[in-house]
């Protein structure tokens, strides 16, 4: 059996594979997408192909909606030419339930995956004649944290960036330019209402896209490439809003096995691939079964009725409490702290951590003792109740082939929200001490620690990608992983910037207490144990029920 359009005709074989398949026309879906589009997705990865797309398969299988999704891709071709090309666009969806058992579907809902590439000229006529229609709904985002980014960490324009401000319109590069362009075609062809929906994994994600779009078109504006009117088109908020949401699969790297037991079944030509980028993606996406999204219901020119498919729609309120429920106490900052930790250690796995006692007392202490008392309650959500599934259920599935080098990517961009939004909520109450913090200053520790590129044991290990990569470990320069005397105060100029922690350390009287645990860390093989035992092991965790 083959995942192509071709392939599914035989669906016999596939029900004896156990693999649910679409329950409406493929190509009258098509076809609708291509007479009126409704929903254009920036992100073509695992997220969208394992979750967001799920959402409109729920909405076409009880005839709510005609259309599929267009999906577009800004960073990474190769996603588009080797995975979507040979299978028509779609995608095998594996759940990996906590008993070892799969669910498994054919998502279908992806109308057609595009290159949003301006040197390509087929492929942008299609995506400009889909912003340019009347009924486009939305316009959403998975690209990661980094992909909104204008600047660096000191502030300075990304030289794409400066370059596209420069050239305008026709030349886009980077993905805000490109979304920048793509809303100048609408707003050419009648100004027509949208909403541009981050559902990335990020704080304020609206907000973030927001802020990067308009400074491209207002640079463009400033320059005399773009009138002062799509300016205003572009912030007026009845006409072009900026959504905020909150989302949450844990969806790691296609794993081999599921790949093998797959094949296993008939089903060929799983093989997961590595992009010429360093994606991880297979025709296949396994994924945890929990899912979460949260959106706020601000949509100008009408949307999916996504409520039908599971999704809270709300007010921004209610989006930011849940979004600083996840991201800031309850479950980013768990996994931040456990793939650092994983490195370090010698884990592979994320499961298998949380079976190491030392281990989930920390995640425990994080969560429970020093996130859930500034944790905000959105209302539709328990904080306690989620931090228990995440703890008790999610975390610990062992069929999640979720790894902690996977979570270690891009931490720099992740540590102001993940640990530096409880220091400040510590900072500012009147009630609680910053200085009582234990286990997130010790996850920030280790975080430094990881940097130096050594495990615990002594042996080199890969450090994940990270934009601020280089800066940083120009920072530590100097600093052995075995001697504690060559420790020279060289965090300092690191601790003290808000910027990557979202508060100065070093005014809240943190970054002392973090050198402490770091220099305990250089003191040779099994330093970073001891100091994991000594600062979270000692008192047992209980009363967690």
């Amino acid at each position: 059996m083959k995942l192509s359009d071709a392939g599914l005709r035989d669906r016999q074989a596939w029900e004896a594979a156990q693999v649910r398949l679409p329950g409406y026309d493929r190509d009258a879906m098509r076809a609708a997408t291509e007479a009126a589009p409704v929903w254009v997705h920036f992100g073509a990865g695992n997220i969208f192909r394992g979750f967001i797309a799920g959402l409109q398969q729920r909405l076409l299988e009880q005839g709510l909606a005609e259309c599929g999704i267009i999906a577009a891709d800004t960073f990474d071709y190769d996603i588009l030419d080797r995975i979507y090309a040979p299978h028509d666009s779609l995608t095998l969806a594996v759940g990996l339930h906590p008993d070892g058992t799969t669910g498994r579907e054919v998502i279908a809902s992806i109308a057609k995956g595009l290159r949003a590439d301006s040197a390509d000229a087929g492929q942008m006529a299609q995506l400009r004649a889909a912003f340019a229609s009347p009924s486009l709904q939305m316009v959403s985002f998975t690209i990661t944290e980094k992909g909104y980014a204008l600047t660096t960490l000191s502030g300075q324009l990304q030289d794409v960036a400066a370059a596209d401000m420069a050239a305008g319109p026709a030349a886009a590069r980077h993905a805000m330019s490109m979304v920048a362009a793509l809303m100048y075609e609408r707003y050419c062809a009648g100004a027509w209402p949208v909403a541009l929906v981050s559902m990335d994994n990020c704080s304020r994600n609206g907000e973030k896209l927001r802020g990067s779009v308009l400074a491209v078109v207002h640079a463009w504006a400033e320059r005399g490439l773009v009138p002062a009117a799509f300016v205003s088109y572009m912030k007026d908020e009845t006409r072009v809003s900026f959504l905020w949401s909150m989302i949450d699969k844990i969806t790691p790297r296609p794993d081999a096995r599921i790949a093998a037991a797959l094949e296993a079944d008939g089903i060929e030509d799983m093989a997961p691939i590595v992009t010429s980028r360093n994606t991880f993606i297979a025709p296949f996406v396994n994924a945890e079964v929990p899912q979460y999204l949260v959106i706020e219901d601000r949509f100008p020119n009408g949307r999916p009725r996504l409520e039908q498919a599971g999704v809270y729609l709300t007010d921004r309120q209610t989006v930011n409490r849940a979004e600083r429920m996840k991201v800031s106490t309850c479950l980013n900052p768990l996994h931040t702290a456990l793939a650092v930790f994983g490195c370090l250690l010698g884990y592979d796995s994320i499961a298998a951590e949380m079976q190491d006692p030392d281990l989930k007392r920390l995640v425990e202490r994080i969560g429970y003792d020093e996130g859930l008392p500034v944790a905000t309650d959105p209302g539709i959500l328990s904080p306690t109740a989620f931090l228990h599934e995440v703890i008790d259920q999610r975390l610990p599935n062992p069929f999640i082939p979720d790894t902690p080098q996977r979570i270690a990517t891009d931490t720099s961009m992740k540590v102001p929200i993940r640990f530096g939004e409880t220091i400040k909520a510590y900072a500012a109450s009147e009630s609680l001490r910053v200085m009582d913090l234990t286990a997130i200053p010790l996850a920030i520790a280790a975080w430094l620690r990881y940097l130096l590129g050594v495990d615990d044991a002594g042996q080199p290990m890969p450090v994940s990608d990270d934009p601020q990569l280089p800066a940083l470990q120009a920072e530590l320069e100097g600093i052995v992983w075995s001697d504690p005397a060559s420790y020279h105060g060289q965090l300092r100029g690191v601790l003290c910037q808000p910027a990557l922690f979202g508060a100065n350390l070093c005014r809240l009287g943190l970054s002392e207490k973090i050198e402490r645990v770091f220099v305990q860390m250089l003191a040779g093989p099994g330093a970073v144990r001891a100091a994991l035992k000594q600062s979270c092991g000692a008192e047992e965790q209980e009363g967690r029920a």
